[in-house]
Protein backbone atom coordinates (compact mmCIF):
# COMPACT_ATOMS: atom_id res chain seq x y z
CA UNK A 1 0.00 0.00 0.00
CA UNK A 2 1.22 3.55 -0.64
CA UNK A 3 2.29 5.69 2.30
CA UNK A 4 -0.09 8.57 3.10
CA UNK A 5 0.98 11.95 1.76
CA UNK A 6 -0.30 15.18 3.25
CA UNK A 7 2.64 17.57 3.74
CA UNK A 8 5.95 16.60 2.20
CA UNK A 9 9.28 18.40 2.58
CA UNK A 10 12.01 17.07 0.35
CA UNK A 11 15.15 17.57 -1.68
CA UNK A 12 14.47 18.12 -5.36
CA UNK A 13 16.42 17.05 -8.44
CA UNK A 14 15.78 18.70 -11.80
CA UNK A 15 15.85 16.59 -14.97
CA UNK A 16 14.87 19.29 -17.41
CA UNK A 17 14.02 17.41 -20.56
CA UNK A 18 10.73 17.36 -22.43
CA UNK A 19 8.96 14.13 -23.39
CA UNK A 20 10.70 11.84 -20.92
CA UNK A 21 8.89 8.62 -21.67
CA UNK A 22 8.23 5.56 -19.56
CA UNK A 23 10.97 3.59 -21.32
CA UNK A 24 13.47 6.21 -20.18
CA UNK A 25 12.03 6.12 -16.66
CA UNK A 26 12.29 2.30 -16.54
CA UNK A 27 13.72 0.59 -19.65
CA UNK A 28 11.98 -2.62 -20.67
CA UNK A 29 15.20 -4.60 -20.14
CA UNK A 30 14.98 -3.70 -16.43
CA UNK A 31 11.55 -5.31 -16.01
CA UNK A 32 12.64 -8.89 -15.37
CA UNK A 33 9.93 -10.02 -12.93
CA UNK A 34 6.22 -9.59 -12.32
CA UNK A 35 6.94 -8.17 -8.86
CA UNK A 36 7.35 -4.43 -8.36
CA UNK A 37 10.24 -5.05 -5.93
CA UNK A 38 13.73 -4.11 -7.10
CA UNK A 39 12.60 -1.82 -9.90
CA UNK A 40 14.27 1.22 -8.35
CA UNK A 41 17.65 -0.17 -9.43
CA UNK A 42 16.53 0.26 -13.02
CA UNK A 43 15.11 3.77 -12.61
CA UNK A 44 16.56 6.00 -15.36
CA UNK A 45 19.01 3.15 -16.05
CA UNK A 46 19.94 4.52 -19.47
CA UNK A 47 21.19 7.70 -17.82
CA UNK A 48 22.34 6.42 -14.43
CA UNK A 49 24.67 3.71 -15.72
CA UNK A 50 27.48 3.67 -18.26
CA UNK A 51 26.32 0.53 -20.12
CA UNK A 52 22.95 -1.10 -20.85
CA UNK A 53 22.27 -3.70 -18.17
CA UNK A 54 25.30 -2.57 -16.16
CA UNK A 55 25.49 -0.87 -12.78
CA UNK A 56 28.56 1.35 -13.17
CA UNK A 57 27.21 4.84 -12.41
CA UNK A 58 27.75 7.73 -14.77
CA UNK A 59 29.41 10.71 -13.17
CA UNK A 60 27.22 13.45 -14.62
CA UNK A 61 23.67 12.22 -13.92
CA UNK A 62 22.06 14.23 -11.15
CA UNK A 63 20.72 11.30 -9.10
CA UNK A 64 24.25 9.87 -8.91
CA UNK A 65 25.58 12.92 -7.07
CA UNK A 66 26.23 12.23 -3.36
CA UNK A 67 24.44 15.44 -2.35
CA UNK A 68 21.27 14.19 -4.09
CA UNK A 69 21.14 10.88 -2.22
CA UNK A 70 17.93 11.83 -0.39
CA UNK A 71 16.05 13.14 -3.41
CA UNK A 72 12.30 12.67 -3.04
CA UNK A 73 11.02 15.30 -5.50
CA UNK A 74 11.65 15.45 -9.24
CA UNK A 75 11.36 18.57 -11.41
CA UNK A 76 10.97 18.17 -15.16
CA UNK A 77 9.61 19.60 -18.40
CA UNK A 78 6.72 18.99 -20.73
CA UNK A 79 4.89 15.68 -21.16
CA UNK A 80 6.74 13.79 -18.42
CA UNK A 81 5.81 10.09 -18.45
CA UNK A 82 4.60 9.92 -22.03
CA UNK A 83 4.90 6.75 -24.10
CA UNK A 84 3.70 3.32 -23.02
CA UNK A 85 1.21 2.75 -20.23
CA UNK A 86 3.58 0.60 -18.13
CA UNK A 87 2.79 1.07 -14.45
CA UNK A 88 6.35 -0.09 -13.70
CA UNK A 89 7.47 3.52 -14.23
CA UNK A 90 5.45 4.68 -11.23
CA UNK A 91 6.50 1.61 -9.23
CA UNK A 92 10.19 2.30 -9.86
CA UNK A 93 9.86 5.96 -8.87
CA UNK A 94 7.92 5.08 -5.71
CA UNK A 95 10.40 2.43 -4.63
CA UNK A 96 13.28 4.84 -5.19
CA UNK A 97 11.58 7.26 -2.78
CA UNK A 98 10.03 9.83 -5.12
CA UNK A 99 6.87 11.25 -3.53
CA UNK A 100 6.29 14.33 -5.71
CA UNK A 101 6.95 15.18 -9.37
CA UNK A 102 6.66 18.80 -10.46
CA UNK A 103 6.52 19.18 -14.23
CA UNK A 104 5.17 21.46 -16.90
CA UNK A 105 2.79 18.70 -18.01
CA UNK A 106 2.38 14.91 -17.80
CA UNK A 107 1.47 11.96 -19.94
CA UNK A 108 -2.16 11.21 -19.07
CA UNK A 109 -1.87 7.50 -18.23
CA UNK A 110 1.35 8.00 -16.28
CA UNK A 111 -0.32 10.80 -14.30
CA UNK A 112 -3.06 8.39 -13.21
CA UNK A 113 -0.55 5.65 -12.38
CA UNK A 114 1.30 8.05 -10.08
CA UNK A 115 -1.85 8.92 -8.16
CA UNK A 116 -2.64 5.23 -7.64
CA UNK A 117 0.86 4.52 -6.34
CA UNK A 118 1.40 7.26 -3.77
CA UNK A 119 3.14 9.83 -5.99
CA UNK A 120 1.76 13.35 -6.33
CA UNK A 121 2.15 14.73 -9.89
CA UNK A 122 1.97 18.53 -9.87
CA UNK A 123 1.60 20.61 -13.03
CA UNK A 124 2.81 24.19 -12.70
CA UNK A 125 3.21 26.96 -15.28
CA UNK A 126 6.48 26.62 -17.23
CA UNK A 127 7.99 29.77 -15.77
CA UNK A 128 7.40 28.50 -12.21
CA UNK A 129 8.92 25.10 -13.00
CA UNK A 130 11.96 26.81 -14.55
CA UNK A 131 12.32 28.94 -11.45
CA UNK A 132 12.52 25.83 -9.23
CA UNK A 133 14.77 23.95 -11.66
CA UNK A 134 17.32 26.77 -11.62
CA UNK A 135 18.01 26.19 -7.91
CA UNK A 136 20.72 23.63 -7.22
CA UNK A 137 19.60 21.43 -4.33
CA UNK A 138 16.18 23.01 -3.94
CA UNK A 139 14.31 22.03 -0.78
CA UNK A 140 10.60 22.09 -1.53
CA UNK A 141 7.55 21.85 0.71
CA UNK A 142 4.30 20.52 -0.75
CA UNK A 143 1.05 20.88 1.19
CA UNK A 144 -1.59 18.58 -0.31
CA UNK A 145 -4.56 19.79 1.80
CA UNK A 146 -3.77 23.41 0.84
CA UNK A 147 -2.65 22.42 -2.68
CA UNK A 148 0.39 24.65 -2.43
CA UNK A 149 4.14 24.51 -3.12
CA UNK A 150 6.88 26.51 -1.40
CA UNK A 151 10.68 26.51 -1.71
CA UNK A 152 13.17 27.18 1.08
CA UNK A 153 15.49 29.05 -1.27
CA UNK A 154 12.68 31.32 -2.54
CA UNK A 155 11.32 33.17 0.52
CA UNK A 156 7.82 34.44 -0.13
CA UNK A 157 7.35 32.36 -3.26
CA UNK A 158 4.26 30.17 -3.43
CA UNK A 159 2.45 28.28 -6.17
CA UNK A 160 -0.85 26.44 -6.12
CA UNK A 161 -1.93 23.36 -8.05
CA UNK A 162 -5.17 21.61 -8.96
CA UNK A 163 -6.16 18.09 -7.90
CA UNK A 164 -9.53 16.38 -7.73
CA UNK A 165 -11.16 15.19 -4.52
CA UNK A 166 -10.82 11.49 -5.43
CA UNK A 167 -7.05 11.44 -6.09
CA UNK A 168 -6.52 13.78 -3.18
CA UNK A 169 -8.15 11.24 -0.88
CA UNK A 170 -6.16 8.37 -2.39
CA UNK A 171 -2.91 10.17 -1.61
CA UNK A 172 -3.79 11.64 1.77
CA UNK A 173 -5.07 8.30 3.12
CA UNK A 174 -2.43 6.16 1.44
CA UNK A 175 -4.94 4.09 -0.51
CA UNK A 176 -5.16 2.53 -3.95
CA UNK A 177 -8.54 2.36 -5.73
CA UNK A 178 -9.60 -1.12 -4.52
CA UNK A 179 -8.67 -0.30 -0.93
CA UNK A 180 -10.64 2.94 -1.17
CA UNK A 181 -13.69 1.01 -2.43
CA UNK A 182 -13.36 -1.43 0.49
CA UNK A 183 -13.69 1.42 2.99
CA UNK A 184 -17.39 1.17 2.08
CA UNK A 185 -17.50 -2.62 2.48
CA UNK A 186 -20.31 -2.52 5.05
CA UNK A 187 -22.49 -0.39 2.73
CA UNK A 188 -21.77 -2.72 -0.19
CA UNK A 189 -22.73 -5.79 1.85
CA UNK A 190 -25.97 -4.15 3.03
CA UNK A 191 -26.85 -3.34 -0.58
CA UNK A 192 -26.42 -6.95 -1.68
CA UNK A 193 -28.43 -8.22 1.30
CA UNK A 194 -31.37 -5.96 0.42
CA UNK A 195 -31.04 -6.63 -3.28
CA UNK A 196 -30.96 -10.41 -2.81
CA UNK A 197 -34.26 -10.16 -0.91
CA UNK A 198 -35.82 -8.00 -3.61
CA UNK A 199 -34.48 -9.96 -6.60
CA UNK A 200 -33.58 -13.45 -5.31
CA UNK A 201 -33.53 -14.96 -8.82
CA UNK A 202 -30.29 -13.04 -9.54
CA UNK A 203 -28.55 -14.77 -6.64
CA UNK A 204 -29.77 -18.33 -7.10
CA UNK A 205 -27.07 -20.96 -7.59
CA UNK A 206 -26.49 -21.93 -11.21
Amino acid sequence: MPRPLTVHNGLAAAIMRDNIDTDQIIPSREMKAVSRDGLSDGLFAGWRYTEPGGREPTSDFILNRPEQADTSILISGENFGCGSSREHAAWALAEYGIRVIIAKSFGEIFHGNCLRNGILPISLPPEEVDKLAAIDGAVISVDLPEQSVECRQLPGWNATFEIGDYPKRLLSEGLEPIALTLTDKAKIERFFERDSERRPWLYSAA
